[in-house]
């Protein structure tokens, strides 16, 4: 038994990846699933979808191993967050379709509970600010929109969980109801502090504690696989959010390292250790993972759309046929002299997340003159995800006294495949952006876990010495050209911001 399945289940896809003892990477497999969008700024998924593209994936990577389930010694699992899920308890079937982290539908809701005062604390409580993005409005939403929720969840005959939660349950056949700290903590119904549910979030939110799951470390005993599912019985060792799961799988298990993850959104983590830094630039504290009863901390910055805004440019607009176009598209408007520097893209297409937390606005684009071509749009959607990037930096630095200067940044996900992005984040930060050789850190991090917790993976000492780097990018932008483009930044953001009528 010296294999370990990690199950990544992200925000547009499923995949599953076969490591071995040494973290190695054998065999991945990935499936696409549907994006549903009902109305402007909704957002869901279909549960039963995810299940079945995350049974599909974990078997075809099983296969593609050459192993069978047998030899795999525990599963690992990480997955997209705060995305929100209400299922039958007997049947095991959802009651409707997952609201997910994008959803912004609850977002009058939010702004009423901050008129009356509630945010500083529940701020206190959870280290979140109060925003549709996280789970407990949707819950609330969802208890009050599908039909007879409410009143069977009082009975005890209704399930919550994000979206690790409801794997768990399909999983283990309905035999395990449970999450992780990481994950429990982006509910917004979570005290960070006492580890645990809180009463008064509960009645603020009117929540019943009946629907909710046991939270534990993210290294625990969650469940053991139904033997019918890969033909064998395989107990779930490991659980975390997927950028607590990234965090770890760069290794950064000391305070002040930082990773930056670019998938649909970017997600910045800065390792605090020991201490929950409250945060006075509008960015979240959260948990980074939790062992042995022991938490340790972090900050983050979360922004909505990076990898996105590559797939806008794919999809919506269609000026290109592949994401890895995006870059090639960016380079060659840079060499025909077309700099665009005046052009600046907003992509607040589901708002704009921290450090502004503008949930009504909308994206924008400034600059634009009769020969702005596809290639300038691809530069200035790259260079969007760089300048969010400053943002989180900028506000890390002043939480943190400013000791995130002191290392480069970790990178993964798509996006740090590109290396024309990577180096914009580079310039524009003025900072060094490393790119590990397994950018699969969000598997690798779950996979981690579970196979620690198995016996047959290091421990965190030694991962982070076999943690290798593929390529470091070296900021090379001359400061006065760095500090005039990010300030034409700042000024498309406030013009957006004013336009969308959000107070400053």
């Amino acid at each position: 038994m010296s294999y370990i399945l990690a199950i990544d289940q992200g925000t547009t896809s499923s995949r599953a990846v076969v490591f071995d003892a040494e973290l190695k990477p054998l065999a991945i497999s990935q499936q696409e699933f549907r994006q549903i969008f009902p109305a402007s700024g909704h957002v869901e998924h279909d549960p039963e979808e995810i299940w079945q593209s995350v049974l599909m994936t974990a078997r075809d990577s099983i296969a593609k191993a050459g192993t069978d389930a047998g030899q795999i010694a525990a599963i690992g699992i990480t997955n997209q967050r705060e995305t929100a899920v209400l299922w039958d308890k007997t049947t095991g079937e959802a009651l409707g379709n997952a609201l997910v982290w994008q959803d912004r539908r609850t977002a009058d809701r939010c702004d009423e509970m901050k008129a009356s005062g509630l945010e500083a604390d529940i701020t206190e409580r959870t280290g979140l600010l109060l925003d549709p993005y996280f789970s407990a409005s949707k819950l609330g939403w969802m208890l009050d929109n599908c039909t007879g929720a409410r009143t069977r969840a009082e009975k005890g005959e209704i399930a919550f969980g994000t979206i690790d939660s409801w794997l768990i349950w399909k999983l283990t056949g309905g035999a395990a109801h449970k999450t992780d700290a990481t994950n429990a903590s982006r509910t917004m119904l979570f005290n960070i502090h006492d580890n645990s549910w809180d009463d008064e979030l509960l009645r603020i939110f009117d929540i019943p504690r009946s629907v909710l799951p046991e939270v534990h470390d993210c290294g625990s005993s969650f469940g053991v696989c139904d033997p019918s599912l890969f033909g064998a019985a395989i107990p779930i060792l490991g659980v975390a959010g997927d950028q607590q799961a990234a965090t770890m799988g760069q290794a950064c298990f000391e305070p002040g390292m930082m990773k930056s993850t670019y998938g649909t959104g970017c997600f910045a983590l800065l390792n605090t250790g020991a201490d929950a830094v409250a945060s006075h630039n509008r960015l979240l504290t959260t948990i980074a993972y939790r062992f042995n009863g022991r938490t340790t901390y972090a900050l983050e910055g979360s922004i909505f759309i990076a990898g996105a805004v590559v797939q806008w440019l794919r999809d919506g607009l269609r000026i290109l046929s592949s994401a890895e176009e995006s870059g090639t598209m960016a380079e060659e408007a840079e060499k025909h002299g077309r700099k665009g520097d005046e052009i600046i893209l907003v992509p607040a297409f589901t708002g704009l997340g921290a450090p502004y937390w503008a949930p009504s606005c909308r994206g924008a684009v400034f600059g634009l003159t009769r020969d702005t071509g596809p290639e300038d749009l691809a530069r200035a959607a790259l260079r969007s995800v760089a300048f969010q990037t400053r943002d989180l930096m900028e506000a890390m630095q002043a939480d943190w006294g400013g000791e995130a200067k002191t290392g480069p940044v970790r990178v993964d996900g798509g996006m740090a495949n590109s290396d024309w992005a990577m180096q914009a984040i580079a310039d524009l930060l003025n900072t060094q952006v490393d790119r590990p050789v397994v950018t699969e850190t969000t598997a690798l991090g779950a996979g981690w876990i579970a196979g620690m917790m198995a016996g047959i993976t290091p421990g965190m000492e030694h991962l982070g010495k076999i943690w290798q780097l593929d390529r470091r990018f070296t900021p090379s932008m001359p400061d006065a050209h760095r500090n005039e483009s990010y300030a034409a930044w700042k000024r498309a953001v406030e013009s957006t911001l004013l336009f969308a009528g959000v107070e400053r």
